[in-house]
């Protein structure tokens, strides 16, 4: 049996050491290898769980689920649609409405191939994983939060850290109260895709007009 000590050392290379690995001036290799094996470490694990299987959650989380997405959505979008309108108003819609077939292409490799590996990664092995470690779940929720920023440091934007230490907040709190992969990668997708809509997606590291 796998005590706590060896939990935390495992969650310390994964979760600090691997990306902030990603700043050092070093041969891809050494950033692409042991990414790649930490990833297949978590999805063996997963596999093991059965937590890798999509399952629907449980009729009863799906009403109050989409309440708050609406609300939450609501203030999201007055927030950003503000700061992009004060900060760089033409980049309000922009790629929307000049490059659509661009935007399309976005949303959907941003969901799949983005929102599900993190949400994988940073919830439903996260959770599973290191449950026992945080007996306070708010505790939980805000570690798990800060490494999910971490993890996008190597974008080197301040912005960039501030919204995924926000969403992080946000994500957690949702798996913690669903046990769902399905509604967190929705809610995911719906806040990532519309900062991408709204313009802020060059300031984000997604591909622009030009």
């Amino acid at each position: 049996m796998q005590t706590n000590l060896y939990k935390g050392f495992e969650l310390f290379l994964l979760f600090i050491v691997l990306p902030v690995s990603f700043l050092l001036d070093s041969h891809f290799l050494f950033k692409v290898v042991p990414t790649a094996i930490g990833f297949i470490y978590i999805l063996v694990f997963l596999k093991r769980k059965g937590l890798l299987k999509l399952r629907l959650p449980n009729k009863e989380h799906w009403s109050p689920f989409w309440r708050e997405i609406v609300i939450k959505l609501a203030i999201i979008m007055m927030i950003t649609g503000l700061y992009v309108f004060l900060i760089a108003p033409d980049k309000l819609f922009l790629v929307m409405l000049k490059r659509p077939e661009l935007w399309g292409i976005i949303l959907l490799v941003y969901t799949f191939l983005s929102v599900w590996p993190q949400e994988i990664i940073y919830r439903a092995f996260f959770f599973e994983r290191y449950k026992g470690l945080v007996s306070n779940k708010w505790l939980f929720i805000f570690i798990n939060a800060i490494l999910f920023s971490l993890a996008h440091l190597f974008l080197g934007s301040f912005l960039v850290q501030l919204l995924t230490f926000v969403g992080g907040l946000l994500f957690a709190y949702t798996y913690q109260k669903t046990k769902s992969t399905i509604l967190v990668s929705i809610e995911h997708a719906i806040y990532g895709n519309w900062l991408f809509t709204v313009g802020m997606g060059e300031m984000l590291a997604f591909p622009g007009v030009e």
